[in-house]
């Protein structure tokens, strides 16, 4: 089978490129596994400077995998984003995203793990998990460190569409413009500075990421599988394969 995710590698940045956009780079399985699989290699390649995340097609990623939510264990999905996430943060390189499509749910926990986020203008952002009887939980351990308070009580709360310029100003992303050249100057910065430097300066703005991660990884894991398996999720996650309204929305 084609690989979901794609490594290439341009001048010491290993680029890590979400390829399946038949379900909008869903965090299915697969493709958790194998991004996981691409960061440790990126991790362990001394030639390897800094990592890019990017994506094909109009969706950076769309969240949970929904149609293989229904069918499988909770629990071990929720652990296998909470390792996957922590990853990011705990790498000893910088993580950079480049995002020219929309991001949805989970996708947005990548975000705020990545250490430096740019999204172009045709890009929207929303937490939709609470309009599918669920919660924003796993993903709330980088989010809530790193996005101003109210404005993630206001869209975890309403999951509203918001835009790039927004997800910037409340610290969800760094920058907010066409993403290759507004991370030309952070990659170029990167290149100068040595593998030490970087991941003793990386390590100092991930600290708080990181005792949030201990501290409340496995409650907040232990909540996703609680929802993802409860009735009222069911039925708003049938319904949003089924594209009709969940029966508390009628």
């Amino acid at each position: 089978m084609d690989p979901l995710v794609r490594v290439a590698h341009e001048d010491g940045t290993a680029v890590l490129t979400l390829d399946s956009p038949h379900n909008r780079n869903a965090l299915s399985t697969r493709l958790v596994t194998e991004l996981y699989a691409a960061l440790e290699a990126a991790a362990g390649d001394t030639q390897v400077r800094a990592v890019l995340l990017t994506h094909t097609g109009g969706t950076f990623c769309a969240g949970a995998d929904l149609g293989e939510a229904v069918h499988s264990a909770p629990a071990d999905a929720a652990r296998g984003l909470a390792r996957l996430l922590r990853t990011i943060v705990e790498l000893p390189k910088p993580v950079l995203a480049a995002v020219s499509g929309h991001v949805r749910a989970g996708g947005l926990g990548l975000l705020a793990a990545c250490d430096v986020s740019a999204a172009g203008p045709q890009s929207t952002f929303a937490f939709t998990e609470a309009r599918l009887g669920l919660a924003p939980a796993v993903i709330s351990l980088p989010v809530l460190t790193r996005m101003e308070p109210r404005a993630a009580a206001r869209y975890y709360l309403s999951g509203e569409r918001f835009d790039a310029e927004t997800a910037a100003r409340t610290g969800l992303i760094t920058l907010a413009g066409e993403p290759g050249r507004a991370l030309e100057p952070v990659l170029a910065g990167i290149r100068r500075s040595s593998p030490q430097g970087l991941a003793e300066s990386k390590a100092l703005t991930t600290a708080a990421v990181l005792r949030a991660f201990d501290r409340d990884a496995e409650r907040l894991a232990e909540l996703s599988a609680r929802l993802f398996g409860s009735a009222q999720a069911r039925e708003g996650m049938t319904a949003f394969l089924e594209r009709r309204d969940p029966e508390w929305a009628r």
